[in-house]
């Protein structure tokens, strides 16, 4: 029963170009390797101890740099304790209008003091300026390195300068050790990321982040499977350009670095414009699409790699969409603004809020404002 559920699961006619078995790719020329799949579940257990890295690193490395910028951990302000308010906000943590006057009655307070109860309450679990800072620096370490190691090995293959080199003689294409390490590197840290996103900090492309990385992890590993590594290797590049700028931008909006964090997020939005927008689908996809169909021909499974290669280009225009909407706002504030995605407001939100006959502008705090927009997140971003 097994048996037929695998056979089912890894048929050939489905997986493969026609005339070409798992038996094929099982026995490669002398002095050669093909990719085989069970190599690639190397990246689980090393998933792990990317996560445990990344903790050491935060606690050893980021946090220290944290506090030699006077980064601080900060302690939130806390919401009175209240039993009644405290039950409903356990299910709603954001009340409507109807069960905002039934607690009114029921409590005899007034709406407005209601509203900033629970937005206190809301910003009590707000994660620290320092916590954002130690994050954001281990995802610029991961993406520039890992982008490093990238450009070093694709610098020297003849399928990053001829796209058509990645479907000649296509699957018989010989493993190298920097692909392998360049998948399983990958591979783990998405897979880390897939660990880390219930516990990091949460914004309002969650679920698409969840999105992005199933259907990144789905690629990397169907890719290694079928021996596409050549048009995977080039797909992860140009998915980590970018990434770089929108975590550095942040670590200068956490080190309240302005002007630094302007003209990074400018490089990040004309990056990421020319690696998602314009390479990728002009370059990328159309090489998977268009010359894999001329040289290698379509089969089953084509189609549906394919499609997850639009489902990341459908997650990059509307990333860019909000990047855009950061980008207008820049112009008529002068500096980067709010980042869109946060669930969390800001103390400054508040204080907007409780101040009618003032100008919002006067009553924004530069310091709470969270000013970049993640579209891997890694991301990434980003």
């Amino acid at each position: 029963m097994t048996s037929s559920i695998l056979d089912w699961i890894w048929s050939e006619s489905f997986w493969l170009p026609q005339n070409v078995t798992w038996a094929d790719l099982e026995r490669p020329p002398p002095g050669e390797e093909y990719p085989r799949m069970r190599d690639i579940l190397y990246a689980l257990p090393l998933a792990v101890c990317v996560f445990l890295l990344r903790m050491l690193f935060e606690r050893l490395v980021a946090k220290p740099c944290a506090q030699i910028l006077q980064i601080q951990a900060g302690v939130p302000r806390q919401a009175q304790p209240n039993a009644v308010l405290e039950k409903v906000f356990q299910s709603k943590a954001c009340p409507d209008t109807r069960t905002l006057e039934g607690l009114s009655k029921q409590m005899d307070w007034d709406e407005r003091k209601i509203q900033r109860w629970f937005r206190v309450r809301r910003n009590q679990d707000r994660p620290s300026v320092q916590k954002k800072f130690c994050e954001s620096m281990w995802r610029f370490t991961f993406y520039l390195g890992i982008f490093i190691y990238a450009i070093r090995h694709l610098w020297v293959s003849p399928w990053m300068w001829d796209t058509r080199e990645c479907w000649y003689n296509y699957p018989f294409h010989p493993l190298s050790a920097g692909q392998f390490n360049y998948y399983v590197a990958e591979l783990a840290f998405y897979w880390s990321l897939m660990f880390s996103q219930f516990i990091d900090i949460k914004r309002k492309d969650f679920i698409i982040m969840i999105v992005h990385h199933l259907a990144t992890i789905f690629l990397i590993t169907f890719s290694y499977a079928n021996n596409m590594l050549r048009a995977g290797t080039l797909v992860m590049c140009v998915h980590d350009a970018s990434d770089i700028f929108l975590e550095a931008a942040k670590l200068a909006n956490y080190a309240k670095y302005q002007r630094l964090c302007d003209g990074l997020f400018v490089v990040f939005s004309i990056s990421f414009f020319i690696t998602r927008l314009v390479i990728y689908p002009f370059w990328v996809v159309y090489s998977v699409l268009v010359e894999s169909w001329e040289i290698a021909g379509p089969y089953q499974a084509w189609w549906l790699l394919n499609g997850l290669l639009l489902v990341l280009q459908t997650l990059h225009i509307i990333w860019f969409y909000l990047i855009a909407r950061i980008a207008i706002k820049a112009i008529f504030k002068g500096k980067v603004a709010k980042d869109d995605r946060s669930d969390i407001e800001s103390s400054s939100d508040e204080e907007i809020d409780s101040s009618s006959g003032k100008n919002p502008s006067q009553t924004l705090n530069p310091k709470d404002n969270n000013h970049t927009v993640n579209p891997n997140g890694d991301t990434h971003d980003h």
